[in-house]
């Protein structure tokens, strides 16, 4: 069961917030709900990296590289 809350934000962080949920295909109370749960999860930080892990599973890249490489720009 959705209870209907009320916030006050600045009009235009709303706005982009508005804009940046569109370009991700998803609407800002859906975004609201996912960072509620997170933040009344009582899960430990080390959980939440764990979490960030599995969801970066598929992030490769493309091989090792050597100190310079890593910080040249």
């Amino acid at each position: 069961m959705f209870k209907n809350i009320t916030l006050t934000a600045d009009e235009d962080l709303i706005k982009r917030a508005r804009m940046r949920a569109i370009e991700q295909k998803t609407s800002l109370n859906v975004v609201f709900r996912q960072w509620l749960k997170r933040y009344a999860s009582t899960a430990a930080p080390e959980e939440d990296y764990r979490r960030l892990m599995k969801q970066l599973k598929a992030v490769d890249s493309g091989g090792t590289f050597t100190r310079d490489e890593m910080n040249s720009r």
